[in-house]
């Protein structure tokens, strides 16, 4: 901060005593001027403030004087004005050092300033007229000189500042400016004019703006900040064209998925590159910034509301207490621990067994919140000793489970791996959980535990019942279910932008398969406010928005890459995979939205019956003797909404035929 301060205090004082010679000299390679002086203006500094102040106090106090007598101030009131003057200056100090006239940076100078500006001098005002009245009385003094007084200091000590900020910008700019590109700016409301002056100020950007484009019609031929407003979104193919554009800004942050997709398909249209503003949310401190523009991405088209979280009852789950992740160094478990981590708990374990995984996110969180206590451990949820030994040392009040198999083809060739670790994983992590006496425990879901169709969601249903099973007031479980997310590893967007980047052909199983989609941050959000919420029992599901069909996603993908679909970019259909669904689902026939606690999230309560363990043990028997017919089937009888895949059901039978023959050929 004083670092800062320094140098605008000598900013100030540069563009004072002069703006021209400094330039020159540095060109010579001699010392400016100005730098031999700084020391002195620096030590003095306070004093030269205040002497500046006062000095234009002076001058137009006397000014108010000749103004008042058609600028020949008689003598008698000239003596008047000058044994009054100590005490307009000693007023003058009171009401300036009141609202910190003395304390502002001269070349940052706003409207915030110059209310300050006003403020001063009216209070300054106020106490001059009280003393003059109480003190010295008003027999022969001018009254329209208080007046007059108040608006020539006001505008002198107002312009002054402006006057030092503009030839401190003047003094960076260079003399010509040159420009490589002409841009249009889509919105013209507050961040689209900030952009503008951001744009301004940097004329090395060798950018220029030719105009405005916005929807609002009553702005339609105004001027705003000298730069007209061309049209609106719909015009920007002609715009373009007329004006020779090469770029486009899209400046409206606060846009639905929807009107920024209207956006992205004119400029795609007009053939010129387009940029768009972060969010509001991740506007760094609400400045805009030209460096801030970035490429759209496919997450700001998606047609879902913003989120708000309630941070109070967050922060009191996890601000000092020890959060345990599972599951650390996959993409959600990774991201709320992020997310956990910018609440300040007392320690975060960050518990997986990909080693590489968990190195990267220690190393990412140790630079973005080094006060933040980590606790990097290395292991398997099905390792029953060593979940034990983990909670007891670093006894958790706060347990995520997002470890999970998730990728559905793969689970389907995979069933026994699937079900270890999906539900004889969850249960040994909530045992461990209720054995050392955690609070709060949260399961990641998903939406495809919803009338499974396949081993990954069925695996996942049953996770749930497991948690829900366990609940017995000691600690409260709670479920979170929500789709796809995007960016996530192994999801389609990734895998678009890799086929993309390849030249084609899109991958799609089928033209009417549809999804819900969130993002990453957006879903660790939703499952932290959820887990604030809960009181045990429940399965909470996350309002994922609209859903989205994924030849739509594909072809946005395709044009915001700059290329048409089906013309450079072809998309081919597949089929769906061995058990996938045409349409996802979040809440199953027999489940009741028992409450709503947020706006984005719902509480259900289901039908069936928590199992007791009976079965577990069962399952386990079948899982290490690799029946997974058996394994199936008696998870088939703990959800009976559950539908295999074709593909499934022919590799049971593939596999049970082996068995079988194998039996006999070891009888024979």
């Amino acid at each position: 901060m004083a670092h800062h301060e320094r140098a605008d205090v000598m900013s100030d004082a540069t563009a004072v005593l002069g703006t021209t010679v400094e330039p020159e000299a540095r060109r010579n390679g001699k010392q400016p001027p100005t730098a031999a002086a700084r020391p002195l203006l620096l030590r003095y500094r306070a004093l030269l403030i205040v002497s500046g102040n006062m000095t234009i106090a002076i001058a137009a106090y006397l000014f108010a004087f000749a103004l008042r007598f058609d600028l020949t101030i008689p003598a008698q009131y000239l003596r008047l004005a000058l044994a009054t003057l100590p005490l307009l200056l000693l007023c003058k100090l009171v009401g300036f050092w009141t609202v910190g006239l003395f304390s502002g940076w001269w070349r940052h100078v706003s409207v915030r300033d110059a209310e300050d500006v006003v403020r001063g001098n009216m209070l300054a005002s106020v106490l001059f007229l009280a003393a003059m009245v109480f003190l010295v009385g008003l027999g022969g003094f001018p009254r329209t000189v208080f007046i007059l007084d108040f608006v020539l200091c006001t505008g002198l000590v107002a312009g002054g500042r402006l006057a030092i900020r503009l030839a401190d910008e003047r003094r960076e700019r260079p003399a010509i400016r040159r420009v490589e590109t002409l841009a249009l700016i889509v919105g013209a409301g507050e961040a689209g004019i900030r952009l503008l002056q951001e744009i301004e100020s940097r004329r090395r950007l060798k950018l220029a703006v030719v105009g405005f484009v916005d929807d609002d019609r009553a702005k339609l031929g105004l001027r705003v900040c000298g730069v007209p407003v061309l049209g609106c979104v719909d015009d920007l193919r002609t715009l373009v064209a007329a004006h020779e554009i090469g770029e486009v800004l899209i400046a409206v942050p606060s846009a639905s998925g929807a009107a920024l997709g209207r956006i992205v398909q004119r400029c795609t249209e007009a053939g010129v590159r387009h940029r768009v503003l972060p969010t509001l949310e991740e506007l760094v401190e609400g400045r805009v910034m030209y460096a801030q523009m970035r490429e759209v991405q496919i997450e700001d088209l998606l047609p879902r509301k913003p989120i708000h979280l309630d941070r109070t009852q967050v922060q009191s789950l996890v601000a000092g207490r020890a959060v345990l992740v599972t599951g650390a160094a996959g993409s959600i478990g990774s991201e709320l621990c992020r997310q956990v981590a910018s609440y300040r708990p007392e320690r975060i374990v960050l518990y997986d067994r990909h080693e590489n995984g968990v190195f990267g996110l220690e190393q990412e969180l140790q630079a973005s919140f080094p006060d933040v206590r980590l606790e990097p451990v290395l292991g398997d949820v099905l390792l029953e000793d060593q979940l034990h030994g983990v909670f007891a040392t670093h006894r958790p009040d706060l347990v995520l489970h997002a470890a999970a198999y998730k990728h559905v083809p793969m689970a389907e060739r995979n069933v026994i791996e699937a079900v270890r670790n999906n539900v004889i994983g969850t249960h040994n992590v909530a045992r461990a959980a209720l054995a050392h006496g955690v609070r709060e425990f949260v399961l990641v879901s998903t939406d495809k535990a919803v009338r499974p169709t396949s081993i990954m969601g069925l695996t996942k249903r049953v996770a749930e019942m497991v948690v829900q099973g366990l609940q017995n007031g000691g600690c409260r479980f709670v479920g979170v279910r929500f789709g796809n997310v995007l960016g996530s590893s192994g999801s389609v967007v990734p895998l678009f932008r890799e086929q993309i980047s390849r030249g084609g052909p899109l991958t799609v199983t089928d033209p009417n398969v549809t999804r819900y989609f969130m993002t990453i941050p957006e879903a660790a959000q939703l499952i932290l406010q959820a887990a604030a919420l809960g009181n045990g029992g429940e399965i909470f599901i996350l309002d994922m928005g609209e859903p989205v069909r994924i030849v739509d996603l594909a072809r946005q993908m395709i044009r915001l890459s700059g290329l048409e679909p089906d013309e450079d970019i072809p998309i081919v259909f597949t089929g769906l995979r061995p058990g996938e669904k045409l349409k996802e689902e979040l809440v199953a026939a027999e489940e009741e939205i028992a409450g709503s606690y947020h706006e984005r999230i719902k509480a259900l309560r289901g039908s069936e019956p928590a199992p007791s363990n009976a079965w577990l043990t069962a399952l386990q028997a079948h899982v290490e003797a690799g029946d997974a017919g058996e394994a199936v089937r008696l998870l088939h009888g703990l959800v009976p909404s559950f539908r295999p895949s074709a593909f499934l059901l022919e590799r049971l039978a593939d596999a049970e035929a082996s068995v079988a023959g194998n039996g006999r050929a070891r009888a024979g």
